[in-house]
């Protein structure tokens, strides 16, 4: 979606007739009800302290103004009045609220430039890398209020270093967009978790709306407002929302897909007319962080790998070019891939020792393979990838595809029916397609049907602050996505059976994957 006007953007502009005994509208009901028929709406709401200085600025303005909005597509709020010469700026702030990276971006509510980017490592890391792990702690009145500490925290943290980029102040902040995942989005709320886990499952709330930043504790405008991306279950988030509202697959006549690759593997199936959604635990292992030599991404760290098919060499780059300490997610299905695809690996996902040779060892009855010798290893030590490290790796394969599997053959569908295969997500970005489809993780589609997204989260949180049109959106993509619960579904159990080899048990779903003889 892109902004083709700046009359669609949350500052608008407002010139008032001035009051007279003839017309003696109160301030606020005179400045609300020219907003209202400006924006065709009704409702426009201001907070009491606003109230208590709408009537001096107006007066000391000429009854000229330009008024902050923001809205969750039911109610609007006044934000902020600003003086109608261009030199008050107002800025919003979106927050792609990750389960270990946390993104923010300041963004120009007027213009619909960005200010400024910034990342860092989700503080409640320090807690548990994994949710289950969070939502345990959270569930002491000292270990919830630790958890959302620890987000308001960060964030503040990241205003801070935002404004000063941006020459600005956290008080000229009015506007706020928050995508996360359910479990992030109650901790952010502190609103108690544990029953997310608990069958039936039920989360504390599914369309937070709008609350005031001030009541969270985060810095910005007193007025500003907070608005969170609705959640669809316990496993499918306000992250997800976002991110079909960016890829603007609900908006396509044709049926589309989108898969966002990250702590856990989250999908959604349709077109303009349906939604169809479900999640599952697929992204740990591919993202590295199971295998022994997985690593974030780093100076140092693994990012590019090739097998040589004539010489059987391993070829790899690292960030940086500097010498291997690890190797990341993307890397790691690039190798399994070229492992494959040289023979080096069975169907099965099992080493094969004599096509490995000199690079096989086995340590403890543990098969494993040499990547990296350690004459060339930054750390001094071989880098080895383990046979349980493979093991680990096939099963989250496997599970992403019967994931994709179960959902389209739910609705009747065949994966030759997608026209569009958006992948999103930072670790989702960097797949190679090829890889993944040479492995049976992603389908056997041609290439030209993957359109990689980015941070799509983050964009879709970007988008709200850019125009007021997405906050008529979200709220129906909530409303039309119907969840698949895969925990109690017997027919992912049995396709994920049938997923665990390499490509697939069934070799004519991947028609262009060549399977070495063995």
């Amino acid at each position: 979606m892109k902004n083709n006007s700046n009359n669609d953007r949350w500052v608008v502009s407002v010139d008032l007739p001035m009051p007279s005994l003839k017309d003696n509208t109160a301030d606020v009901d005179r400045l609300v009800c020219a907003l209202e028929q400006k924006l065709g709406i009704t409702g426009i709401t201001a907070d009491l302290e606003l109230m208590r200085v709408i009537p001096d600025m107006l007066r000391r303005w000429g009854y000229s103004a330009r008024c902050v909005l923001f809205s969750d597509g039911v109610h609007t709020t006044l934000t902020g009045l600003l003086d109608p010469a261009p030199d008050d700026i107002a800025m919003g702030l979106a927050v792609d609220l990750g389960t270990t990276r946390i993104v923010t971006r300041l963004i120009d509510l007027e213009s619909a430039k960005t200010a400024g980017e910034t990342s860092f490592e989700n503080p409640q890391t320090a807690i548990g890398d994994d949710i289950l792990t969070r939502i345990h702690h959270a569930s002491s009145t000292e270990g919830l209020e630790q958890l959302h500490g620890m987000i308001i925290g960060g964030l503040n943290n990241a205003i801070r270093d935002l404004c000063a980029q941006a020459g600005t102040d956290s008080k000229n902040i009015h506007a706020i967009a928050v995508a996360g995942n359910t479990t992030m989005t109650h901790l952010l709320l502190k609103l108690p978790p544990g029953w997310i886990i608990r069958e039936p499952y039920i989360p504390a709330v599914n369309r937070p709306g709008m609350v005031k930043a001030e009541a969270l504790g985060i810095n910005a405008n007193p007025m500003a407002r907070v608005f969170l991306f609705p959640n669809v279950g316990s496993y499918f988030g306000g992250d997800l929302v976002s991110g079909i509202l960016f890829s603007g697959m609900h908006r396509l006549k044709d049926t589309a897909i989108l898969v966002d690759v990250g702590t856990n593997a989250e999908v959604v199936l349709g077109n303009r007319d349906w939604l169809v959604a479900c999640a599952g635990a697929a992204g740990p292992a591919l993202e590295g962080g199971v295998a022994q030599i997985g690593s974030k991404a780093g100076p140092g760290v693994i990012d590019t790998i090739f097998i040589d098919p004539k010489t059987k060499k391993i070829n790899f780059d690292t960030i940086g070019h500097k010498p291997p300490l690890g190797i990341c997610g993307s890397a790691l299905l690039d190798l399994i891939a070229q492992l494959f695809l040289n023979g080096f690996i069975d169907i099965r996902g099992k080493l094969v020792p004599e096509k490995l040779r000199e690079k096989f060892e086995q340590t403890d009855g543990i098969p494993q393979m040499v990547v990296v010798p350690a004459e060339q290893s930054g750390t001094g030590m071989p880098l080895r990838l383990t046979q349980p490290d493979i093991d680990n790796i096939i099963r989250s394969k496997a599970a992403m595809y019967t994931i994709l599997d179960t959902i389209t053959s739910s609705v009747g569908l065949g994966m030759d029916d997608i026209t569009t295969f958006f992948v999103a997500g930072t670790f989702g970005s960097m797949i190679n397609p090829k890889s993944a489809i040479s492995i049976g993780m992603l389908p056997d589609i041609p290439l030209t049907r993957f359109k990689v997204l980015g941070n799509s989260s983050l964009e879709g949180a970007s988008l709200m602050l850019s125009s007021r049109a997405p906050s008529k959106e979200i709220g129906s993509i909530q409303s039309r996505i119907t969840y698949l619960e895969l925990n109690v579904n017997q027919e992912f159990m049995n396709r994920f059976s049938a997923a665990k080899f390499l490509p697939h048990t069934d070799r004519s779903l991947f028609p262009s994957v060549p399977v070495p003889e063995q």
